[in-house]
């Protein structure tokens, strides 16, 4: 059974994947869900034939998959993304089972957003540094004692939650008039995650210029920071306003120290 054309907004990123062949499962197992947008970031090796086999037919979806250098780029025209983690980590995000992971994702679809599906590297998982970039974290219920599922495993379970949930809610297939082409102002919708990056690194460096940390940590200004503003979901109106503010604060501090 087809998906409806909501499908089109998700999009499975595969983070610093070790085997190839673990590409081609991860394409096969999204293929048979419905769903075709993989992007991979700084694969270990790609393309390679150990993907073609394991992929199983899954050509055209490998043979579209985006490759980008990192994360940042990986997420570039995205809204909403959620990180697959096997373990609790350091960063304080809320944490979903993929039961709810999905309904939140099609919620962010219906809106008009476009939603991307985190995967880690298989050893290691995402980062931390990865998985504030994320608006929440998914964790698939496993058992305590034998918790680590293959990376197209945890990609299997994840599309089939969100197929079945497409398929199971009559209004999926149907966009709110708010969406219909023309409607939407651009500029009220959530800003995307490129964009937001360019603000944390402009808000970053107006911490540095009005020599805000005093001894505390950067990073960890830093990571409460993103937690505040990924909760918020700025709008790029509200993101243009709070860039204005930082250059007005930079120009201040630099007034400032020409006074010195």
């Amino acid at each position: 059974m087809a998906l409806p054309p909501l499908h089109d907004r998700f999009r499975f990123v595969l983070v610093r994947t070790s085997h190839s062949g673990n590409i081609g499962s991860a394409a096969r197992a999204i293929r048979t869900m419905g769903f075709d947008r993989l992007t991979l970031v700084a694969p270990h090796r790609f393309p390679d034939p150990e993907a073609t086999a394991l992929a199983a037919g899954a050509d055209d979806v490998l043979g579209q998959a985006a490759v980008v250098d990192d994360l940042v780029a990986g997420l570039a025209g995205t809204t909403f993304a959620l990180g697959l983690s096997a373990r609790r980590r350091g960063v304080n995000l809320p944490e979903l089972d993929p039961r709810e992971g999905a309904a939140q994702a099609i919620a962010a679809a219906r809106r008009g957003e476009n939603v991307a599906l985190v995967f880690g590297n298989e050893r290691t998982g995402l980062e931390n540094d990865e998985l504030s970039r994320c608006h929440a974290m998914v964790r698939i219920p496993s058992v305590d004692d034998f918790s680590s599922l293959n990376l197209s495993q945890a990609v299997q379970v994840v599309a089939y939650e969100i197929r079945t949930a497409l398929l199971a809610d009559e209004a999926a297939a149907t966009p709110a008039p708010a969406q219909a082409e023309g409607e939407v102002d651009p500029d009220e919708v959530p800003a995307d995650a490129e964009q937001v990056e360019r603000f944390f690194t402009h808000l970053g460096e107006t911490l540095d210029d009005i020599e805000f940390h005093k001894g505390r940590s950067p990073v960890t200004i830093m990571l409460k920071l993103r937690k505040l503003f990924l909760r918020a979901r700025p709008e790029l109106r509200e993101l243009r306003i709070l860039h204005g503010i930082l250059a007005d604060a930079q120009r201040m501090a630099g007034l400032a120290k020409k006074r010195e």
